[in-house]
């Protein structure tokens, strides 16, 4: 039985006494602790040790006082699975030093087996979620097609991701192929982090504000509607297409649970185009988790004001970042966790 339920209920659009609270990226490198691992222990060895990841999933619960953990992992772990190398270099980032180019590429790839080659996770999840005791609910993820294919034809981070798109737009059907065997690995991934113990997962599509309207209807969009509804009856699905506000109102017809929102998009205009008929979660800056603690309050107050409590998951509008001091991290939570008092 789970002590904190606020997330699910939130989720499954339940009256809230005050809304649930978490940060993506709340599990690592602003926490001083994390760091120490992340001194002895490479990147992937943190990722692919159970008993590591486990280890940094709950530092924010236990320190930051989060209503939910999300597991420590990585998006790129699927590209691994599907037989690429991927290389974590500190302070450069990913990189895949062979990229999918041609068809030969794409037949390539591995899209069995998610069972084996990712068991990691799933142990890690399982030992979380045995660990937690059933404090709060534990959030699994994945990467979303349209980002996974931008990393794997980019071979890297990018501001603009021209040859991911140059890809899609002149070799439209290898695209589709590399994002069908993209989201069947992630479904069955995501239907065994769920069996592992997830109670919700989130798919991150980080870099679906690189497409227009029209090209997200066609490249992402299809994919992140075909993993919510396959996992519609295992857990609540959250999807986070960072930048694309404009596909909200077709989001909030999905299957999707809840729907991540970045700080480009009012509170207001995001509950107007999903006419209240899915959960919100965001959309803090986290630049602003840089500002005083006292101002930090009051703009989460504000931003739950405009929100409204119900309906609504109180997070960042994308990941936290190193710079942030652990104080001013538990003060965005604690203004979420006052919130009742002060209504």
């Amino acid at each position: 039985m789970l002590k904190n339920d606020l997330l699910l209920r939130a989720l499954r659009n339940e009256p809230v006494e005050r809304p649930p609270v978490w940060m993506m990226r709340q599990a690592g490198r602003y926490l001083p602790d994390y760091l120490k691992l992340k001194a002895k222990y490479d990147f992937f060895t943190r990722v692919q040790t159970p008993e590591l990841a486990t280890a940094i999933t709950l530092q924010p619960v236990d320190q930051v006082g989060v209503d939910a953990a999300i597991i420590f992992c990585d998006i790129l772990v699927i590209p691994q699975a599907m037989g690429m190398q991927v290389l974590m270099e500190e302070g450069k980032g990913p990189s895949l030093p062979r990229v999918i180019q041609t068809q030969k590429d794409i037949d390539a790839l591995i899209t069995t087996g998610a069972e084996e080659s990712l068991k990691y996770v799933y142990d890690a999840l399982a030992l979380t979620k045995s660990e937690l005791n059933g404090r709060v609910p534990l959030i699994g993820f994945a990467g979303a097609p349209w980002t996974i294919l931008c990393y794997m034809v980019e071979g890297k981070g990018s501001k603009t991701w021209d040859k991911a798109k140059q890809f899609a737009y002149t070799q439209p059907a290898l695209a589709h192929q590399l994002l069908q065997k993209i989201t069947d690995i992630t479904i069955s991934y995501l239907k065994l982090q769920a069996k592992a113990g997830a109670d919700t997962v989130q798919v991150f599509d980080s870099w679906a504000g690189s497409l227009s309207p029209a090209d997200f209807k066609i490249f992402a969009q299809p994919y992140l509607f075909q993993i919510a509804n396959a996992l519609k009856d295992d857990v609540p699905v959250i999807l986070f297409p960072k930048g694309s506000w404009y596909a909200l109102k077709d989001i909030s017809e999905s299957s999707a649970s809840g729907v991540g929102i970045d700080w480009c998009i009012t509170p207001q205009m995001a509950r107007e185009l999903t006419g209240n008929k899915i959960t919100i979660q965001g959309n803090f800056d986290p630049s602003k988790l840089l500002g005083t603690i006292p101002d930090i309050k009051r703009e989460v107050k504000e931003m739950i004001d405009a929100f409204g409590a119900q309906n609504y998951i109180a997070n960042l509008g994308h990941g936290i970042t190193p710079n942030v001091p652990v104080d001013n991290a538990r003060a965005f939570v604690d203004a979420v966790k006052e919130y009742e008092s002060k209504k």
